[in-house]
């Protein structure tokens, strides 16, 4: 379990170095354009990366941005890749998009279509989604995207299993800012412009995949259940959750 917080306060220097001091090793920061008061600046994800703290990238206009379907994902996903280019953010890296909201089962189709054109837009990124459980496990079910952030916000204390951040608590303030608490996990995708050549060592969803379809095919010729092991290491490594036990 990594410790880390989001907010839509910029850090200084400051403050990123209360944090730090803290234990804290990454902050969600908001990935969105300038004209935000939220905003990711490249001056600030530099001070946060000197200071020694990772950075998790979330797209969030407003709440409920996801009703807008496939399209308004297509829009939005295009908008985050140029915001990361002018942050700093490597290619390889994560891009959350947030679905903050608690979503209706009417509402679900409309905002797995949003989280799927996001993924479309942001081909060299990795993709995730930060919602409630149903958000979470629906956007599991079918693919739509590999990195999942799950709110405990109407989520009715319930966990999904194979999330790479989990948020526990929400509006406290600490050195001084409201901020939100999150853990991270494995493959939770967090990013250092000062560190960039870790991110291109890691492998891409799309590089393990074609991996597993190659072992998959090994399989149809002869069975062999270390195959699924196999499998399922590349999607760890990968930042994908397992689907063998």
């Amino acid at each position: 379990m990594i410790k880390g917080f989001d907010c839509s306060t910029p850090l200084t220097t400051k403050t990123a170095a209360a944090f730090a001091a803290a234990g804290y090793a990454f902050v969600a920061r908001y990935l969105v354009p300038s004209g935000y008061s939220k905003a990711l600046t490249r001056a600030e994800a530099e001070l946060i990366n000197k200071a020694g703290i990772n950075i998790i990238s979330v797209f969030e206009t407003t709440a409920n941005r996801a009703l807008g379907g496939r399209t308004a994902g297509i829009n939005d996903g295009y908008t985050a890749i140029e915001v990361a280019k002018q942050v700093g953010q490597p290619e390889g890296s994560t891009i959350y998009t947030a679905v903050d909201f608690e979503v209706t089962a009417s509402q679900m189709p409309v905002v797995l279509e949003y989280i799927r054109g996001f993924s479309e837009a942001t081909p060299k990124y990795n993709t995730g989604v930060y919602g409630s459980y149903s958000v979470i496990e629906a956007a599991k079910s079918v693919r739509v995207c590999s990195r999942y952030w799950q709110t405990y916000a109407w989520s009715g204390g319930k966990k999904s299993g194979g999330i790479h951040i989990y948020q526990y608590k929400n509006d406290i303030t600490e050195n001084g800012i409201g901020v939100d608490l999150n853990e991270g996990y494995e493959g939770f995708g967090a990013w250092n412009a000062l560190r960039v050549e870790e991110v291109k060592i890691m492998l891409s969803i799309g590089d393990a995949n074609k991996i597993i379809a190659v072992l998959k095919a090994v399989y149809e010729l002869a069975p062999n259940p270390e195959i699924g092991r196999l499998a399922d290491a590349l999607r760890v490594a990968s930042g994908q959750p397992k689907e063998n036990s």
